[in-house]
């Protein structure tokens, strides 16, 4: 796809991650790679030569002294159990760069902060990538919880294959303990809070085999369950969304397939007295999900995923040089309150700060 105005851009990491899922989506945004960074010198040379970019580097300060960069991406992982992310994000900023970063965006809520006190000295912004806000299917499943019809989201249930460490993992591992619940709770997180919007408190409980049960209460006055099914199989689908309102709900099943239904009934008649369950087209669910048959963008993974839809608004963004709204760090600080209460021990009411 060619545009006419694209961002100059440096990318910080150059492994397995970045090169299958955010390297591809640059042809599809509009992005000129400029330079690529990497610790491993031959592992960033490889990437600039594959991508398409003219330099290369091994330390990011020279990167962005060197080169005239509009925003970074930045997709490193973790430095002794804690995301690398806020550190380069703030050397990005402060060097007048905006910056792309990849999930979990830190190991606490006091780091978002720090992040989000840079962005306002420096007038520059980070945008996370929390793919599964950007899902084409759970955006649509967020815009019919807007709908007029809908009457308001009032309840919202997920179910994610998510392991919760015991008491006794995080006394003796201390930190370590929490990043694998880190790397991944931010996937459930980031669509409880992109559909249901801030928590009030939350309260969990937890088995012996590490699943858990949930209990959302949202400042809106909804309502929500997590289910996280430690345990399932890896050949099932991995998770499950339902918002429902008033009369109506609307249900996204393995990320891809979407059923919306509406108000109405199954046929005339009324209870007891319905000789037949298929209502009339006007009020029967709409189902949505992907053919498999064209090569069609929709199919590649990079857009099911969300991926592509978080570079390309990132790159609108800082073209239009307006803050996100799905993947700020606002929403982010929201998300580590989240992974935040899972510190404190189960069967007790965990309320989330504002």
């Amino acid at each position: 796809m060619l545009h006419d105005n694209r961002i100059r851009a440096g990318f910080i990491g150059a492994g397995g991650h970045a090169l299958r899922n955010v390297y591809p989506t640059f042809p599809f945004a509009p992005v000129d790679l400029v330079a690529v960074c990497d610790r491993d010198e031959e592992r960033a040379k490889s990437a600039a030569r594959q991508f398409g970019a003219t330099a290369h580097y091994t330390d990011h300060q020279k990167m962005l002294a060197s080169e005239e960069l509009d925003a970074v991406f930045i997709v490193t992982g973790y430095d002794d159990g804690r995301p690398t992310y806020p550190a380069l994000a703030i050397d990005c900023m402060q060097s007048g760069c905006h910056a792309w970063i990849e999930k979990p965006p830190a190991s606490s809520v006091a780091e978002i902060e720090q992040m989000q006190a840079v962005e306002k000295e420096s007038g520059k912004f980070v945008l996370v990538g929390v793919k599964k806000a950007f899902f084409p299917a759970i955006r649509r499943l967020k815009e019919i919880t807007l709908r007029e019809e809908f009457g308001g989201l009032s309840s919202l249930a997920l179910k994610y294959p998510q392991y919760i460490p015991a008491e006794d993992e995080k006394e003796l591992k201390g930190r370590s303990a929490m990043v694998g619940f880190l790397d991944h709770i931010v996937h459930p997180g980031s669509i409880i809070d992109y559909v249901g919007g801030p928590l009030e408190h939350i309260y969990y409980e937890r088995n012996h085999a590490g699943a858990g049960v949930v209990s959302l209460m949202f400042k809106s006055g909804a309502v929500g369950a997590l289910h996280l099914a430690s345990g399932v199989s890896s050949t099932s689908p991995l998770e499950r969304v339902e918002a429902v309102g008033r009369g109506e709900n609307v249900i996204v099943e393995n990320g891809v397939r979407l059923t919306y239904y509406r108000k109405g009934s199954r046929g005339p008649g009324g209870y007891g007295k319905a000789t037949d369950f298929i209502g009339d087209d006007a009020h029967g669910p709409i189902l949505w999900e992907p053919e498999w048959s064209l090569g069609q963008l929709y199919n590649k993974g990079i857009f099911l995923l969300g991926y592509a839809f978080e570079v390309i608004e990132f790159a609108e963004c800082v073209l239009e040089n307006r803050p996100p709204e799905r993947g700020s760090l606002e929403s982010a600080r929201r998300i580590m309150q989240l992974f935040e209460a899972f510190t404190h021990p189960p069967g007790q009411v965990i309320p989330i700060a504002p």
